[in-house]
């Protein structure tokens, strides 16, 4: 398995975590919203194995973008939930143009 595409399945579960409506809100909240700072930094690292494994960077690029706005109540549950769902697409996306026969 690439590292790129092990990151996106790592960082689409910790952004599905955060989506968890009561639960990640009280996670973030309760960290200092360093958990966003920490997301920020993997999604970055995320993004510069894709460019250089030349695999799809939209997950990665919204999930930085997710990571400056996720402090907002609502918009950041929706955020983390798109991005979560995207990154995993993605993920999924490149074992299927990897591995065609399947």
């Amino acid at each position: 398995m690439r590292i790129a595409k092990l990151l996106k399945w790592l960082t689409g579960a910790a952004e599905l975590f955060l989506a968890i409506p009561i639960l990640g809100g009280t996670f973030i909240l309760a960290t200092g919203y360093v958990p966003l700072t920490v997301m920020f930094i993997a999604h970055a690292v995320t993004l510069v194995l894709c460019l250089k494994e030349r695999s799809s960077i939209y997950g990665s690029v919204v999930g930085l973008l997710t990571s400056v706005l996720a402090w907002i109540p609502f918009l950041g549950w929706f955020m983390h939930l798109v991005t979560g769902i995207l990154l995993f697409v993605s993920a999924m996306r490149d074992e299927r143009q990897r591995y065609p026969h399947r």
